[in-house]
């Protein structure tokens, strides 16, 4: 069964376009870079004319800075607020007052059903920054054909390579997240411990509602998905 489970995973993998998660990045089978930001929301309609206005005028200029593709991504998911609803246990039975336990119990009932019962959805924005080397354009095709079938081999001989390449998709990500800021719209990236949760809970999302995925320190990044 363990030999099973071990050849399904990697049977996944192999289709997954993603090579790497370091330094904050991920690194595609293709060469290619990506950065990936968590960007707040603002609700457009609450604002007043002039702040709408203003509002637009900043996405136009926004746009018209770029001259390159950027992903926008929004994932709803069920609210999860079990470690919430534990915590809150936890101070229930470590309350002396029976009152007040006995209240914090029925809170923490009130807030689980309307939860279970509303299907409260979380949403999140996220902002997908790539970096596509100009020198990849200017491969042959054999050497396009032998990275393809072994394109991990190929990013790993190439460290310094990736330390240049990283430096400019940072030049993207700051030209983007200045670009958000000018909108009221907060903007953070991930870091390498973020990237492996975000894909974690995409790609096994009944899982990660169970089995929260632990720190990078504890878990082999390359089996991670």
């Amino acid at each position: 069964m363990a030999s099973n489970q071990k050849n399904t995973a990697i049977s996944t993998q192999r289709y997954l376009k993603i090579a790497d998660i370091k330094q904050d990045t991920v690194i595609m089978k293709d060469g290619t870079l990506r950065a990936i930001l968590m960007v707040s929301s603002i609700n457009f309609a609450l604002k007043s004319e002039d702040e709408q206005e203003a509002i637009i005028s900043a996405y136009i200029t926004f746009l018209n800075n770029i001259d390159f593709l950027l992903q926008i991504v929004v994932q709803s998911r069920e609210l999860n607020i079990n470690g919430y609803l534990e915590a809150m246990r936890k101070q229930a039975n470590e309350q002396t007052n029976e009152l007040l336990k006995n209240q914090t119990f029925q809170y923490i009932d009130y807030v689980s059903q309307l939860v279970s019962l509303g299907k409260i959805m979380n949403k999140r924005f996220y902002v997908v920054v790539p970096y596509n080397p100009i020198s990849d354009k200017r491969k042959g095709f054999w050497q396009s054909l032998v990275e393809a079938f072994k394109p991990v081999d190929v990013i790993n001989l190439k460290e310094e390579r990736f330390i240049v390449l990283k430096k400019q998709l940072e030049n993207r990500v700051d030209n983007i997240v200045s670009g958000l800021t000018s909108m009221g719209l907060n903007a953070v990236r991930l870091d390498t411990q973020g990237l492996i949760e975000l894909f974690y809970n995409s790609y096994n999302q009944k899982t990660a509602a169970n089995e929260p995925l632990d720190s990078i320190e504890k878990i082999n990044i390359n089996n991670s998905f």
